[in-house]
């Protein structure tokens, strides 16, 4: 818990609004990764973690609820 308490305050915010259960390690992976290559723009890092979400939910949805879901 005391890692988490002293990750950035946007990286906790995303954290406790995320779908997924991530890692205080993946998370700051990918936060940091992010943050140097878009020169500090901590936008560009929330939405990167967005979008490696969405792409883990839609890789697992069809195994967890089945090829129909959210269906029509």
């Amino acid at each position: 818990m005391r890692r988490f308490d002293r990750l950035p305050p946007d990286l906790r915010g995303w954290l406790r609004q995320a779908a997924l259960c991530w890692s205080v390690r993946s998370a700051e992976r990918v936060w940091f990764k992010e943050l140097r290559r878009h020169g500090g723009d901590i936008g560009a890092a929330l939405r990167r973690l967005d979008e490696i979400e969405r792409c883990l939910l839609e890789k697992d949805a069809p195994r967890l609820w089945g090829r129909d879901y959210p269906g029509p």
